[in-house]
């Protein structure tokens, strides 16, 4: 019966248009790789989904143009890759979407990824949320719920 249900729901998931298909998952809000802020107070620090859109773009130009980590982003889905971002710090900071994505150590795997990309990535999240003048304490507090994913993300 389980096997049915997850069948179910992987048969269920509605690819838009512009993005690759990725091998069948289970989707769940736990492989955002973090627990939700309880309230929305996060959320409208960030603007909202309009707040987080721009920051998500921002973050994803910023990194295609960063020549430390650039090669990472090259011939990804990055269609896909600013959905599930989206999806990501919504559910995160109390916005009230669900995450669609894949687990983040699924959604890294063989990307080589090391703590420098790492510390280059954050550093260009900082930066697009100085331009949304997110607040400093609401930008901290994001950024200590995304820290712990680094376990499942970096490969030594």
């Amino acid at each position: 019966m389980l096997i049915a249900v997850i069948l179910l729901v992987q048969a269920s998931v509605v690819v838009p248009a512009a993005e690759q298909p990725v091998a069948p998952y289970t989707q769940s809000d736990a492989n955002a790789g973090a627990t939700p802020f309880t309230n929305d107070r996060l959320w409208r620090a960030f603007h909202g989904e309009a707040g987080v859109s721009r920051i998500v773009e921002d973050l994803v130009a910023r990194n295609q143009n960063d020549p430390r980590i650039s090669d990472i982003f090259k011939n990804q889905d990055l269609v896909r890759l600013r959905r599930v971002l989206k999806e990501q710090f919504c559910y995160i900071l109390g916005g009230g979407c669900s995450y669609t994505g894949r687990d983040m150590r699924a959604a890294h795997k063989d990307m080589g990824i090391q703590r420098a990309d790492m510390a280059a990535l954050v550093e260009n999240l900082q930066a697009a949320m100085r331009v949304e003048r997110v607040p400093f304490a609401a930008q901290n507090h994001l950024l200590a719920k995304l820290a712990p994913m680094h376990r499942e993300v970096v490969e030594r």
